[in-house]
Order: structure tokens, then C-alpha cells, then sequence
């Protein structure tokens, strides 16, 4: 406890390893809490966890516990899991998909996320996965990043028609964007603009720890 208590004052780092898939991995007490970080940028539970639940609170707290089949595309060390299952109280089926295995080892080693009974882990790169799943999804969470760069198979319209289709009609997409120039402003604009406004409502929540920002996509019919 005396680690947890100092790290109000600076981050105590208590494990670092090196992943192939996803390089520098750490996990530190940071204001009293773990966090998992990459080398440059938090991978779950710190500001990630806020900014997630910045968009989970925006579509309803109330309507994701009523969800049936929530997609989680990027686990890391689970902290949008913890806040569906402990905060919002989500009893539903939850699929998160990892591409690094190594990182759900250590998720389960300091965060305990294989003690959550209504948690399928499912080891695969996240295209390939929406290819394959006969699944439709209530919502449909997309948090996906190597260090700070997010891949672009993310933005391709074949991809983001195909998670569209995955939906369940009144389904939501929140997916979680790093935008940290001018083209990557551009990138999200180009993004939003490819769906069909007949068919799909597109939010954007900007600006969040200063270079994330949120899209948050319903599915009309």
C-alpha cells in the first residue's frame, strides 16, 4: 500500500515487459490506481477509462444495461470492460477481441479480468474477426492502438461498412480516435462522412484528454 500512497506524488512502475505486437508495456501505480501504458501513451484504466466512460455516460448508462451483445475491438487491460460490468452493472454477453495475447496475461495477473464470468477473450487481429463473426452487436466499442499510431485498416470504408453491418438496428459504434495533427482531423472527417446519414447518426465528442476524440455512431434502422 505505501507504492499506491506514494504514487499520488509520482508513478511507481511495478512491471515492464516487451511485447512483440505491442513493444513497451508497463504497469504503474499512478495517482493511486494500475494503469497499463505503452511507452508513450496509457493503454487501460487512467485516462483511457475516462475517456471511455465520457462516451458510454453520452449514450446512456440506463440503455447499455438493458444491451443484450456488446463487441469490445481492442481489450489491452480491459478498463472499458470494468466500467460496463462494475459501474454500469452490464449482465449481457461481452466478446472482447485482442490481437496480443501477452497483453491479456497481464491483464488478468494485475487486473483480474478472467474473473469476469460473462467475458469471452477471443485472441485474433480485429478485421479479421468482424469478417468472420455471425454475431450482431448491440454496441460495438473500437479501441484499438499501437503505441500512439492507430492502424489504418480502422478508417477503410469496407471496414467500417462491414462493423456497421454487425449492428443491431438502434445499435451503437464508439469508437475512440487519437488526433494529434491537421490530417488526422481530416482522417475522422472523411471517416464520418462515409456513412450514410439516412441509415446512421454520427456524433462526434472532441477534444478529450486533449487528443482523443470519440465517435459515437447509432444505427437508425
Amino acid at each position: 500500500m505505501f507504492k499506491k500512497w506514494l504514487s499520488y506524488f509520482v508513478p511507481i512502475l511495478i512491471y515492464e515487459k516487451k511485447s512483440a505486437l505491442s513493444k513497451n508495456l508497463e504497469i504503474t501505480w499512478n495517482n493511486g490506481e494500475l494503469v497499463l501504458d505503452s511507452k508513450n501513451t496509457n493503454y487501460s484504466y487512467g485516462s483511457l477509462q475516462r475517456i471511455l466512460r465520457i462516451g458510454l455516460t453520452h449514450i446512456g448508462f440506463r440503455n447499455i444495461s438493458k444491451m443484450q451483445n456488446i463487441l469490445v475491438l481492442g481489450v489491452a487491460g480491459g478498463s472499458v470492460i470494468k466500467t460496463l460490468v462494475e459501474e454500469i452493472k452490464y449482465s449481457g454477453k461481452i466478446t472482447g477481441v485482442e490481437i496480443d495475447a501477452e497483453i491479456i496475461e497481464i491483464a488478468n495477473k494485475y487486473f483480474h479480468l478472467n474473473q469476469i464470468p460473462n467475458l469471452k477473450i477471443v485472441i485474433d487481429d480485429a478485421f479479421e474477426f468482424v469478417l468472420k463473426t455471425k454475431e450482431t452487436y448491440d454496441l460495438i466499442i473500437i479501441d484499438i492502438f499501437q503505441d500512439t499510431t492507430m492502424p489504418n485498416f480502422l478508417f477503410e470504408k469496407f471496414f467500417a461498412n462491414r462493423v456497421g453491418f454487425l449492428l443491431k438496428t438502434h445499435g451503437t459504434i464508439l469508437f475512440n480516435t487519437m488526433t494529434l495533427n491537421d490530417s488526422h482531423n481530416l482522417r475522422n472527417e472523411k471517416y464520418i462522412s462515409e456513412f450514410d446519414s439516412s441509415q446512421f447518426k454520427v456524433e462526434k465528442i472532441p477534444r478529450l484528454e486533449s487528443h482523443n476524440e470519440l465517435l459515437v455512431i447509432q444505427k437508425k434502422t
